[in-house]
């Protein structure tokens, strides 16, 4: 009999990519959207097994609705979060109360429902700017943003389960993601939609930070790897490449990728405020490796090729509005 599990944040980029491995994997996959009266289910939309997936509409934000759908679930994929940075510093409770509160709900209803798994999404941003590389699980946290802070809140309290009641429980801390349908926030997707749209020139913020960038399946690959390791449970576990490289060199690949001559500009607007920046973030990944044996499959020229060929076909660039900024 095949496994029960429930993906939250499932219409979001990870989430969606994560819905269709596990569906290809036999289990059977609870996927729960934001509720919103346009029935609108994000990226699931776009998925290619829609009809062998439960879509829930519903908010993480509500301790009676999580008590509701993890009824009956073996296995809880909690990825749903508000993620953008810049967002943070300016509507700052937004974060609190879906990524602390929800992760809270999540928690005390898998206790209440004796679900025997829970894989709660952490971030590499809270590790802050590294003080030593690569990062390991051991690495201080550093709360250099709203965001970063809420998520540190969210690990402590998702942690808290299983130290206080035995939850079994795993937090995977996966390092930057990119990959098709990834939100235009972030710079890989930036760049490619833009390029991709005949800009001649791009405004962007610091290209100087360095970055452990993780192919979207790879990253799907290490949850499932964790959710199925008895090894992992009650362990704060990192997700990466163990490979460093530049803003500037990541986007001078995708020029070159791309056949583009573009012109990047730094614009003051895309800045983070200086002591909210991570200038450094490199993996060590040595412990998902011992602990399950992952090792990643993808790397940044197969990775960024892949993305790029998603990008470029105008029924997906059509989803994006390239030319504002998106915090």
């Amino acid at each position: 009999m095949s496994k029960t599990v429930l993906v939250t944040g499932a219409d979001g980029f990870i989430g969606s990519h994560l819905v269709e491995m596990l569906v290809k994997q036999g289990f059977k996959v609870k996927a729960l959207s934001l509720y919103n009266s346009f029935n609108y289910w994000g990226w699931l939309e776009d998925i290619n097994c829609l009809d062998s997936v439960e879509v829930l509409n519903g908010d993480v934000r509500d301790p009676h609705y999580c008590r509701h759908i993890t009824q009956g679930v073996d296995v809880i994929y909690h990825l749903a979060a508000l993620i953008a940075i810049p967002y943070s510093y300016v509507a700052p409770d937004s974060y609190v109360a879906t990524n602390v509160n929800g992760t809270l709900n999540i928690c005390q209803a898998a206790l209440d429902n004796g679900v025997s798994r829970v894989i709660h999404t952490s971030t590499s941003e809270v590790y802050g700017t590294a003080q030593y590389v690569p990062i390991d699980e051991k690495h201080p946290l550093q709360p250099q943003s709203p965001y970063s802070a809420s998520k540190i809140g969210a690990d402590s309290m998702a942690m808290s389960y299983f130290n206080a009641f035995d939850l079994p429980l795993t937090i995977a801390r996966p390092f930057n993601t990119y990959g098709p349908r990834q939100s235009a926030r972030a710079v890989i997707p930036t760049i490619i939609s833009q390029i991709a749209d005949g800009a001649k020139q791009i405004k962007l913020g610091d290209l100087n930070p360095t970055r452990d960038f993780n192919y979207v399946t790879d990253t799907c690959r290490g949850f499932i790897a964790l959710a199925n390791s008895d090894n992992t449970v009650g362990e704060t576990v990192n997700i990466g490449s163990n490979f460093e490289i530049s803003v500037a060199d990541t986007l001078d690949l995708i020029k070159s990728l791309m056949g583009s001559d573009v012109e990047f500009l730094s614009d003051s607007q895309r800045l983070r405020p200086e002591k909210s920046e991570v200038f450094r973030l490199w993996c060590d990944n040595s412990k998902i490796e011992s602990l399950t044996g992952f090792k990643p499959e993808v790397n940044i020229e197969q990775g960024l090729q892949k993305t790029i060929d998603w990008f470029v076909k105008p029924e997906n660039l059509a989803k994006y509005k390239s030319s504002i900024y998106n915090v």
